[in-house]
């Protein structure tokens, strides 16, 4: 039986602009790609700030 391959994402996102992107904003925008391409998405994100530290969701 063949098991299923997946891809794990290690990064972080900032938007280009200089704006803040909320974890909410970027979530409902990622999950929407991800089932649009028949695909599911299963783990979690946390909001940090311009060094990497994590702070309370902006949105």
């Amino acid at each position: 039986m063949k098991h299923p391959l997946g891809v794990q994402i290690e990064g972080t996102v900032y938007a280009q602009n200089g704006d803040d992107l909320g974890q909410n904003e970027f979530l409902d925008a990622f999950i929407e790609f991800i089932e649009s391409k028949g695909l599911s998405f299963g783990g979690g994100c946390i909001q940090i700030d311009e060094q990497g530290k994590k702070i309370n969701n902006t949105d």
